[in-house]
């Protein structure tokens, strides 16, 4: 996942995962295409929702990320809708939505073409968090598999801060109920310097199995860029590859 962050406290997320069909040019085409105006949509709708907001302000983790541990100045509800490009090589180009709520300890998700494509899960979990100098919040999580893979996961996500450093990890175990075989523990990792409050960049690394390649861990590069409510950031996974993987996300906090 996505991976949405509030990069002035220096929390993290992330978002998404991939598909195993084959790819044409106009899907790769169209995908660009509607990124671009989803970018445009988001942007004009965080101007919208925060318009009084120091440019660079985030709500927090997921993009891929959703929010952890984030909450309103008035103890309500917080919320946040972040969509993942991916362009695959040799695969199938898609988008993963991510939407999360969360009001005090309580955590909910959704995600699509996540676990797998045309899979969807839903989640509920507890939010826990401290610390002074150093920050930490964490989210275990339980959700349920449903769709091309089918099954119960366990999970969770969560971020360590320090300074404008933050290491930030999701990951989950996925029990396939059609086949102990495909059972597998997906995860996302990143570790980002945000040298301003409105950018930040630094490496990441995935597991999973949604798309096919010759890597258990994918690694590679991000940076990341906040306006008012509105986080966008890019990966290039495998940059060493002669064809590496691209991940767009854009998330909007509310």
């Amino acid at each position: 996942m996505i991976p949405a962050r509030d990069l002035s406290r220096n929390d993290p997320d992330r978002t998404g995962r991939v598909g195993r069909a084959p790819a044409g040019g106009a899907i790769g085409s169209g995908l660009q295409h509607a990124l671009r105006l989803t970018f445009q949509a988001l942007l004009l709708g965080g101007s919208l929702v925060r318009g009084q907001e120091a440019p660079g302000a985030r709500v927090s983790t997921d993009a891929l990320a959703p929010a952890v541990g984030s909450e309103s100045a008035d103890d309500g509800w917080a919320f946040s809708a972040a969509v993942a490009g991916y362009l695959v090589p040799d695969g199938r180009d898609y988008f993963q939505p991510t939407i999360t709520a969360d009001h005090g300890g309580l955590h909910l998700e959704a995600r699509y073409n996540y676990e797998n494509l045309e899979t969807g899960s839903a989640w509920v979990g507890r939010n826990f968090g401290g610390g002074g100098r150093v920050t930490w919040e964490i989210t275990p999580m339980l959700g349920g598999v449903f769709g091309e893979t089918f099954g119960v996961a366990p999970g969770y996500k969560g971020a360590v801060s320090w300074w404008r450093l933050e290491l930030y990890s999701e990951g989950e175990y996925v029990f396939d109920a059609g086949d102990d075989a495909d059972s597998f523990f997906y995860n996302w990792s990143e570790l980002s310097l945000a040298p301003v409050n409105w950018f930040r960049f630094g490496i990441v690394g995935q597991r999973t199995r949604t798309y096919q390649t010759d890597l258990d861990l994918q690694r590679g590069f991000l940076l990341g860029y906040s306006y008012r409510a509105l986080d966008f950031t890019a990966y290039l996974f495998n940059p060493d590859e002669s064809r590496p993987t691209f991940v767009m996300t854009m998330a909007l906090n509310f």
